[in-house]
């Protein structure tokens, strides 16, 4: 067996500067994901789906280690953010407006076999409330910038003003895709002015998105 391979250090993607933007290409990367609508602070759903994510992300865990010899972290939780007013991000945020994707890595040398497996061993006992709306996709995002935000995720409105007015134009970007957070804190554990979290952007080129729309 190997050693335990921890991805928020092997991955750059994991990594981002505090105070400054830095554009980065994400490979295409698989994850359990679970879809919901609503503010996370109030929403059933939001919880109920962390609650089934990790039973399932740690049963393909021992999974790997025991069957395939390869241990590794559990990676940290991440979430699409969307909305048909991306604004809602940046002034009022207004929660309750806002749709989700639920995310936690999974390593691409497991398979959909081993995750169909883990998914009924968590459903045999006690099975989490939404154990039938996981599931295992790819995430294509390609070019992205991205920064590191510390602090409540109610101060990230002006980071992502800065990122979606100023940065992204200036580079002759457009944004494309999904707002993305990556928590390496534990927001359930950790006080707010502590919480540490990738604020990522997937973009397109000005010359791309003009090519596109021919």
């Amino acid at each position: 067996m190997t050693g335990k391979v921890d991805f928020k250090k092997t991955l750059d993607t994991y990594r981002a500067p505090r105070g400054a933007f830095s554009i980065v290409d994400v490979p295409t990367m698989q994850y359990l994901m679970i879809d919901g609508h609503g503010d996370p602070n109030t929403s059933p759903a939001f919880a109920a789906a962390i609650e089934t994510a990790y039973p399932v992300a740690y049963k393909l865990k021992f999974a790997s280690k025991q069957d395939l010899l390869r241990d590794y972290v559990v990676p940290p939780l991440e979430a699409l953010w969307w909305a048909d007013d991306m604004t809602t991000f940046t002034t009022s945020r207004d929660k309750a407006r806002w749709d989700w994707t639920l995310l936690l890595m999974v390593p691409s040398w497991l398979s959909r076999t081993m995750f169909a497996a883990a998914v009924e061993q968590a459903r045999t006992k006690n099975p989490p409330t939404r154990i039938d709306d996981v599931r295992l996709e790819d995430l294509a995002e390609g070019r992205c910038v991205q920064t590191l935000h510390v602090g409540s995720f109610d101060d990230e409105a002006a980071v992502l003003a800065q990122l979606h007015d100023d940065f992204i134009p200036s580079q002759g970007m457009h944004m494309t895709g999904k707002h993305h957070e990556i928590y390496l804190s534990d927001f359930r554990r950790v006080a707010p002015e502590k919480q540490r979290t990738i604020l990522r952007q997937p973009v397109i080129a000005e010359e791309a998105q003009g090519t596109a729309s021919l």
